[in-house]
């Protein structure tokens, strides 16, 4: 049986350069980076390495504004907390969107039940922040502003440079969750005027496990992880060296190759839209139909249990999502497609297909073909089951 992974959105394969990246680390390379010793030396010039890659990639002033953690799920809730207690003494008013990946919004509900309060900006039907929501809902206790770069269920690209402006009109520290941005855009920290930010490997073909922090100089936070000296006293424990060169190889390639790489999955985007559109009527795209990423794409199918599409899609190997990896297993609809206005008919037959660098026109003949049997098969049991029920 073919078998054709179309779910990259949730994770990634680790690339070959990646990987040889990484090797020497495990049996080669094995210091701890903390240590003092030249085997420590050898690993902390690793991690240095690394380290340089990520801030070069993301015009980062300075290698010393990149904190490694074990991943953006780590990164938001750092950013969020800790930047949120750093300056609790100026106020206690966050703004963020409805849309956020959920380690963004469940660390603004914990601090809600600190006393925080909590402001979730609505979206438009294509996914978009509503500036004027933003702006309405900026007060003189505002500290901190964080809004997602590239939406992950449906990949709109927010208008993130108009936002982190707004916010520094406002003397406001502005934080964006780049999980989904990275290698998919131009990310530009200095010109965006970014003051921290997400970003995690296993998106890019690198491995899982390891994330970072971007946090401008001056921006203070307070620490989330305590029990050791690492990252400049910020946040304690060994780091994960295999997993950080990997990472910073994965962000050199990611930046290296993004125009090919866009080029490619927006060509074979487009192509498995019309494939699909010649053979399946009542289906549609959700998100922005011009400012959103290449390889996410989000579709309803009239008449369609989402779950029953999934694993009629799975028997044929062929993997896709419903919304985010992080939530697959709740059974509330996708609170990215709520917020966005969809009725719970379309969010109950959404899927989301995220495309890979390594697809093919034969994948995607394959997948069209396997998902046009699927819904046809879908929709004449429902109407089967419809016309029983009169």
């Amino acid at each position: 049986m073919k078998k054709v992974y179309l779910d990259n959105a949730s994770t990634t394969y680790v690339s070959s350069e990646v990987l040889a990246e990484m090797l020497p680390c495990f049996n080669s390379i094995y210091g701890n980076s903390n240590s003092l010793h030249s085997f420590g030396r050898e690993a902390s010039a690793i991690t240095d390495r690394a380290r340089d890659r990520i801030a070069h990639a993301i015009n980062a002033a300075k290698s010393n504004e990149i904190y490694f953690t074990s991943g953006g799920t780590e990164a938001d809730n750092w950013a969020i907390k800790g930047i949120a207690h750093a300056y609790s003494n100026k106020g206690k008013h966050i703004i963020t969107s409805a849309i956020e990946h959920h380690a963004v919004l469940d660390a603004c509900k914990q601090l809600e039940e600190e006393g925080y309060e909590v402001t979730y900006l609505p979206v438009d039907r294509s996914g978009l922040v509503n500036m004027v929501e933003l702006l309405r809902s900026i007060r003189k206790d505002t500290t901190l502003i964080s809004v997602m770069a590239v939406n992950n269920e449906v990949g709109t690209i927010q208008n993130i440079k108009a936002i982190a402006k707004i916010a520094h009109d406002y003397g406001i520290i502005f934080h964006t969750d780049a999980v989904q941005a990275l290698g998919t855009i131009k990310l530009d920290v200095q010109d965006m005027e970014i003051d921290a930010m997400t970003l995690s490997a296993h998106k890019i073909y690198g491995p899982k496990g390891v994330g970072c922090l971007y946090l401008k100089n001056g921006i203070r936070i307070e620490n989330m992880i305590v029990g050791g000296s690492q990252e400049r006293a910020k946040r304690g424990g060994t780091l994960n060296v295999p997993a950080i060169a990997g990472f910073g190889k994965a962000v050199e390639i990611a930046v290296r190759d993004i125009v090919i790489n866009q080029q490619k999955l927006r060509s074979e985007r487009d192509y498995f839209i019309r494939s699909l559109e010649e053979k399946l009527d009542y289906t549609s795209v959700n998100g922005h139909t011009h400012q959103k990423v290449n390889g996410i794409l989000n579709m309803s199918f009239d008449m369609v249990d989402n779950e029953s599409l999934l694993m009629l899609l799975d028997m044929e190997g062929v993997a896709v999502s419903i919304g985010s990896a992080c939530t697959s297993n709740s059974p509330e609809p996708s609170h990215v497609l709520k917020a966005m206005g969809l009725d719970d008919s379309a969010i109950k037959s959404s899927i989301r297909i995220s495309f890979g660098k390594n697809i093919s026109r034969s994948d995607i003949d394959y997948v069209v073909d396997v998902l046009t049997k699927a819904v046809t098969k879908l929709r004449s049991i429902s109407a089967v089951s419809k016309a029983g029920r009169k």
